[in-house]
C-alpha cells in the first residue's frame, strides 16, 4: 500500500473523534471541484478592452477632480468651508505663487561669472520667500476670520496652513482648477 492509503485507513471514521474525519483536500483539487480557476482567463481582447475601460475611467475621475466635483475630490479638499477657502485664495494675487519662477531665474542668474550679481540674485530670492511667508501669515489670519463669519460652528483648524500651500502655488497648476476670477469679491 502506499503512503497516502494507510493515512487514510488511520484516520477515524467517526467525526467526533479527534478529527474530521478525512485529509484535507488540496487547492488545486478544490479549485478544480468548483470550476473556477485562480487566475481569470482571459484573452487579448478582453485584457485590451479592460484597460481602455479603466483608462476612461481615470480620465474622467481627474476631470472630476480638475472640475471640482465634490464627488471626485479628496477628503482634505471636501466641503464648503475648504472651496471657501480656495475661493479666498483664488480670488487674489498671492507672492508665493511667483516664488517658484522667481526662483528659475535667480539659478540662471546665478550662473554668471559676475559674483556680485549672483550673490544679489539670491539675496532677492531670501527677501521674496521672506515676503512670501509674511503674505501667507496675513492670509491666513483673513481666511480664519472669513471662515469664522460665514461658517460660525465649523472649526478652523487647519484652514491657514491649507490656503497657504494653495497660495504657494502657481495659479495654472493648482488642482482643483480656480472657480473664480482674480479680483471677484462675490463668492
Amino acid at each position: 500500500m502506499t503512503e497516502k492509503a494507510e493515512k487514510a485507513e488511520k484516520v477515524p471514521t467517526n467525526p467526533s473523534a479527534t478529527g474530521k474525519g478525512r485529509p484535507t483536500p488540496k487547492r488545486k483539487e478544490v479549485t478544480v471541484k468548483r470550476g473556477a480557476s485562480l487566475a481569470p482567463a482571459k484573452t487579448k481582447e478582453e485584457k485590451k478592452a479592460a484597460k481602455a475601460e479603466a483608462r476612461v475611467q481615470r480620465i474622467a475621475q481627474r476631470n472630476a477632480f480638475l472640475r471640482g466635483d465634490e464627488s471626485a475630490l479628496p477628503s482634505r479638499d471636501r466641503g464648503p468651508v475648504r472651496k471657501y477657502v480656495r475661493n479666498i485664495v483664488d480670488s487674489r494675487i498671492n507672492v508665493g505663487e511667483f516664488f517658484l519662477p522667481f526662483i528659475f531665474v535667480v539659478l540662471l542668474v546665478s550662473m554668471t561669472r559676475n559674483q556680485t550679481i549672483a550673490i544679489f540674485s539670491i539675496l532677492a530670492m531670501y527677501t521674496i520667500m521672506f515676503v512670501a511667508i509674511i503674505d501667507g501669515w496675513f492670509l491666513g489670519r483673513r481666511i480664519k476670520r472669513r471662515v469664522a463669519e460665514k461658517f460660525p460652528n465649523e472649526s478652523t483648524k487647519g484652514l491657514a496652513l491649507y490656503g497657504f500651500l494653495r497660495s504657494t502655488q502657481m495659479r495654472r497648476m493648482r488642482a482643483p482648477k480656480p472657480q473664480i476670477k482674480r479680483g471677484e469679491k462675490n463668492f
